[in-house]
């Protein structure tokens, strides 16, 4: 933390470059490279002059400024746009090397911003988010966390655990005072079960907020030749998948992605299902099937009305997944009804794109993502997922031991556990004095 460290914040080959440097000599170093000297500069004001090695002019560069406490880092800090030119921004970094500063390690200003209290660490781990943001709702998800809306909801619920632990401490300090109540086991077990609810609602986000971020799996599934390649190219407006007629062109899975109301898809074109004695074309059957089961969403494209048998192998497949038939080549349509198939379904041409805009609205609406805001918190990292189940074990403890009627103590060290659980999503730490604080806050003792 007492050395000055510089990076490059773009990448090279653009128009204009940028290189960051944070740390208590970065004005100072600065200077000694560029024709004016800003060490006294002014908080957010941008310097025109030329970055200078000995005599050869480097570069004419703006230079801003950002004065301690009130930078990204909360560090003294600047910025120096200069060309993008992989020469000149190699030579500045260079510069700035010699002159005192340290090449920063991945991610060392936001970590810089975490440790000076700038953020917390979930708010730190949104700015990867962020930057790693696809679509518009990966991108509201991590504003929403960058902004601290997660933080402050665990926030309410340290608050209210910590309101709960107080309590029960409280009557451990007085227990010698047996006709002492400083609040009832049934107010309590509602308040733990409140909480619960909210861990629990929270910690059930995570597989929304997976499928957002990774993608959500559609497996397109059919027997062979009924244009499950032609529909993948379709979707994907581009020629991903290899069409022909023969049977059993397609003997493995093609993956890719593709965004729809502001959400990513990913689909997998898979082998078409058949009886066959070709040993690679079994090999891709067996991974059709192993699609279905990764599948959020399958589409099963029929071109003729399936029979009882394959009707019933699909439904057992698709248990508890979002299935949409398709009748594909609409452009050859007998009219028939399809009276075995018993299921709604959608008719389309992928050869010629009849009926493409209502299918993929049926796919946005399969996938039961609700309409999100910044402000809604969906939660799309592991570890906050791993901190939320086990708060949620250490308060679903204390809900069972407060329906056993067990002491204090007991439950005491539970609620800590939960405590400390949900400190370490946002790198905060649970102390006594803090429990202590908040009993003085909250009753007036020994008045």
């Amino acid at each position: 933390m007492n050395e000055t460290i510089c990076a490059l914040a773009t990448a090279t080959g653009g128009a204009i470059g940028i290189i960051r440097i944070s740390g208590p000599k970065s004005l100072e170093i600065l200077s000694h490279v560029f024709t004016k000297d800003i060490s006294n500069a002014q908080p957010y004001t941008i310097h025109y002059g030329k970055i200078k090695d000995g005599t050869e002019v480097v570069d004419e560069v703006l230079v801003s400024v950002f004065r301690a406490p009130h930078s990204y880092t909360g560090e003294e800090s600047a910025e120096i746009s200069c060309h993008g030119s992989r020469y000149i921004l190699n030579k500045v970094l260079a510069l700035l090397i010699a002159n005192g500063c340290r090449q920063a390690g991945p991610g060392e200003f936001t970590q810089r911003a975490y440790l000076n209290g700038k953020m917390d660490l979930s708010q730190a781990e949104a700015v990867a988010d962020l930057i790693a943001s696809t679509n518009q709702a990966t991108h509201q998800i991590a504003m929403s966390q960058l902004r601290g809306h997660f933080s402050s909801k665990l926030a309410q619920l340290r608050e209210q655990l910590l309101k709960l632990t107080s309590l029960l401490e409280l009557e451990l300090d007085f227990s010698d005072h047996e006709d002492l109540e400083f609040a009832d086991r049934s107010e309590l077990l509602e308040l733990a079960k409140t909480i619960d609810n909210h861990v629990n609602r929270l910690a059930y986000s995570f597989q929304t907020g997976q499928a957002l971020k990774q993608g959500i799996p559609v497996a397109i599934v059919g027997k062979t030749n009924v244009g499950k390649s032609t529909l993948l190219n379709r979707l994907l407006k581009d020629d991903r998948a290899i069409v022909s007629d023969i049977h059993g062109t397609t003997r493995d899975t093609i993956e890719d992605t593709i965004d729809i109301n502001g959400i990513t898809f990913r689909f997998i074109d898979t082998a078409g299902i058949r009886q066959t004695q070709d040993e690679v074309e079994q090999i891709g059957i067996t991974r059709t099937y192993a699609a279905i089961d990764k599948a959020r969403i399958v589409l099963w494209l029929i071109d003729a009305e399936p029979s009882i048998e394959e009707i019933n192998d699909v439904l057992q497949r698709t248990e508890n997944k979002k299935l949409i038939v398709i009748k594909n080549k609409a452009d050859k349509a007998d009219n028939n009804s399809y009276n075995s198939l018993k299921l709604p379904f959608i008719t389309i041409s992928a050869k010629f794109g009849t009926g493409i805009d209502e299918l993929e609205q049926a796919i946005y609406e399969a996938a039961d993502i609700p309409a999100l805001t910044e402000n809604d918190i969906i939660v799309t990292n592991a570890r906050h997922y791993d901190a939320l189940v086990r708060a949620h074990d250490s308060i679903q403890r204390v809900i069972d031991g407060l329906q056993m009627q067990l002491s204090g103590d007991l439950l005491s060290e539970d609620l800590r556990q939960a405590l400390d659980t949900l400190a370490e999503i946002t790198g905060g730490q649970i102390t006594p004095n803090e429990v202590l604080g908040n009993i003085f806050k909250n009753f007036c003792i020994g008045k």
